[in-house]
């Protein structure tokens, strides 16, 4: 029996990690949960689970809570960040699905692993913006970080059983999202209906931007150049739009491994949660005869500029990472609440990234004003 934590169980990472839990109530037992504001999902998932331990964003919604839970079930609720970060290293716990989004999730992330809780990571900006520092925490502390990420997990996956020093490529795969295919002088009039609809993957708001812009790419990145262990040089990045090849591992002899899937992400939360087995999800294959072709090709650039941001930052280092994701997140909310257009979400992360200071080898500290001063720098050029 596994005994877990999971932050962010409301979203599509979250509500996924639930089903599995669902699916193989022998296999796993939640010990806490997380949220922010989505308290009728959250109240149902408590009812349901019975976690000894919630967390909330606020106070005010902690009351809320409070007043929805039914039942029989009471656990302990907190709220803010140290709610959430008591529900990382909750004592009954003995791994911690981070599936909260944005930075929010590198303090709760730093507890778990303070507290050596095994991590099972689907919150890529802990390792975009202090991947050096939460690594070496890990090292420190014997606590793996198990990849979450349909890309990562592929890759994960992809290198058991041969040897680190025999990679020579990696190729991190991206569906391409809604605008591929579409001409560059029509994306100042994307709207945020538009973005929102991704072709093959269901995800939340945020990440659904992310993907649109290409941004989630960008953080994937620099989130494989700390979890493997391998510089900026080494990944590739392709276009697949059919979402069948989560990514692939190229060796030094020619050698190319491929991890392949349908695209639903229960298949790597799965794998994180009970690695080095497999569980049983009743899972279809892809149906390779209907299919027709599976295709890859090289992202425009000039389109998505956010690759760009992304090595650049893996070159510069420092505080650099962390600027670019706080400049994303600023630029996101602001386009979810249709204050900025879609190019806008570019011009506002180069331009912080351009009048960024950088510092190099930053402790957390140092890393959390550099977050602080984007977001306050990103808002004030809306």
């Amino acid at each position: 029996m596994k005994f877990l934590s999971i932050l962010g169980s409301t979203g599509s990472i979250g509500t996924s990690a639930l089903e599995i839990v669902r699916m193989h109530p022998d296999r796993f037992q939640v010990k806490a949960l997380t949220a922010a504001n989505n308290i009728g999902c959250f109240a149902r998932q408590i009812d349901e689970f019975k976690p000894e331990l919630v967390a909330v964003l606020d106070e005010t919604k902690a009351l809320e809570l409070s007043r929805v839970l039914k039942g029989t079930c009471r656990p302990q609720i907190l709220f803010g960040e140290a709610g959430y970060c008591e529900a990382a290293a909750y004592k009954s716990s003995d791994m911690v699905l981070l599936a909260m989004v944005g930075a929010a999730g590198l303090k709760p992330a730093l507890c778990a692993i303070e507290s050596k809780k095994q991590i099972a990571l689907a919150n890529k900006e802990t390792l975009v913006m202090a991947g050096e520092i939460v690594m070496a925490k890990a090292l420190e502390n014997d606590v793996s970080i198990l990849p979450v990420d349909s890309e990562h997990s592929a890759i994960f996956q992809c290198l058991k059983g041969n040897r680190k020093k025999e990679l020579k490529t990696i190729f991190l795969t991206a569906s391409g999202g809604p605008f591929r295919k579409i001409s560059f002088d029509t994306f100042k009039d994307i709207s945020l209906k538009d973005a929102l609809n991704h072709p093959t993957w269901n995800m939340g708001h945020k990440i659904t931007i992310d993907s649109a812009t290409m941004m989630n790419k960008a953080l994937e990145i620099i989130e494989a150049v700390h979890l493997f262990d391998i510089t900026h040089e080494e990944i590739q990045v392709l276009v697949h739009p059919q979402s069948i090849v989560h990514s692939m591992v190229g060796y030094k002899d020619g050698s190319i491994m491929a991890q392949m899937g349908l695209p639903d992400m229960k298949g790597a939360i799965s794998y994180a949660l009970s690695e080095p087995e497999r569980l049983d999800l009743q899972m279809d294959f892809p149906d390779f005869t209907t299919i027709g072709s599976l295709t890859f090709e090289k992202p425009d650039i000039q389109k998505f500029p956010s690759l760009l941001f992304a090595f650049e930052a893996c070159k510069q280092k420092g505080t650099l990472p962390a600027v670019m994701n706080a400049a994303n997140e600023v630029a996101v909310c602001a386009f979810l609440e249709k204050r900025i257009g879609f190019l806008d979400i570019f011009r506002l992360i180069s331009s912080t990234m351009e009048h960024h200071t950088r510092i190099d080898n930053p402790d957390l500290s140092g890393i959390i004003e550099a977050d602080c001063w984007a977001r306050e720098k990103a808002q004030s050029q809306i």
